[in-house]
């Protein structure tokens, strides 16, 4: 019998403008949820690890331990490896892998962690039973996913809307759901998990500094990542139409009192003994 296959279509792609969100994440200001319960000792599995930066950061925190940084797609993981080496990291790895089908033994894992994952796969449930597989008893389960129905901003735009409804409509297009978070208990209960805390997490971007890079940013993905040619190849945007979303962007940007809200879903899920 084969082995299930990762059924959706990573709606970003690794565009510069994306790996410029990407590379900015912490541990602390992207698992902040999760840290109070690592150990020194700990064995962790980053789900989705990308440029490695949240990755490089769990190996600090557990300088007795080690980290497994997995991803889809095999060229991100130089950067990632780029990233450990650069601070001097020896208790790191990585490797490619598809969380709906682990290549790693039941029990391994002390912490399995994913970040911005689960929105993008084609079974969410699946991926968790897979996750939970490969935790140890007593470990946990740790995910976090954005909802983009749940962004807010000031002040209000008809442009901005424009691109929400746009990036909705191509991310479900490509198999995923972007309103993620608020479904990920939901999804821990039906891949067998009982132990749940669910909480949220936000980023905000109000200072002119902050205003600048998170416009800029998904400016330019609008018109030049994976995800500008999904919206146009798949017909849900003519060029023209993606050009007036990221000019929405860059007007946002501008605005002294402009405020702009990430909601984030977050479980963190103990396996039982």
């Amino acid at each position: 019998m084969s082995k299930p296959q990762e059924t959706a279509v990573y709606t970003h792609g690794h565009h510069e403008s994306v790996l410029r969100s990407h590379t900015w994440r912490t541990a602390a200001n992207s698992a902040a949820y999760l840290l109070g319960s690592l150990k020194p000792h700990m064995k962790i599995l980053d789900i989705g690890c990308g440029p490695g930066t949240i990755t490089a950061d769990l190996a600090e925190l557990v300088p007795d331990g080690q980290v497994t940084g997995v991803d889809r797609a095999p060229g991100i993981l130089e950067q990632a490896r780029a990233t450990a080496d650069a601070r001097g990291l020896r208790n790191v790895d990585f490797a490619v892998a598809d969380v709906h089908a682990l290549e790693y033994e039941d029990d391994t894992f002390c912490v399995v962690h994913a970040h911005q994952v689960l929105q993008h796969v084609g079974d969410p449930v699946r991926a968790l039973r897979e996750m939970l597989r490969v935790t140890r008893p007593n470990g946990f389960v740790a995910v976090r996913d954005s909802d983009y129905s749940a962004m807010t901003w000031y002040p209000a735009s008809r442009g901005m809307d424009d691109w929400r409804d746009l990036y909705l409509r191509v991310a479900r297009a490509n198999g995923g759901e972007p309103d993620a978070g608020r479904r990920l208990k939901s999804w821990a209960l039906a891949a067998g998990l009982t132990d749940i805390t669910a909480t949220s997490g936000t980023w905000t971007y109000s200072t002119a500094e902050e205003r600048a890079w998170w416009s800029g940013l998904w400016a330019d993905r609008t018109l030049a990542s994976a995800y500008a040619e999904r919206a146009t190849e798949g017909g849900h945007a003519t060029p023209e139409q993606l050009a007036a979303v990221s000019e929405a962007w860059r007007e946002w940007g501008r605005q002294e009192d402009g405020w702009f809200a990430v909601l984030h879903g977050e479980i963190l899920c103990r396996k039982s003994a």
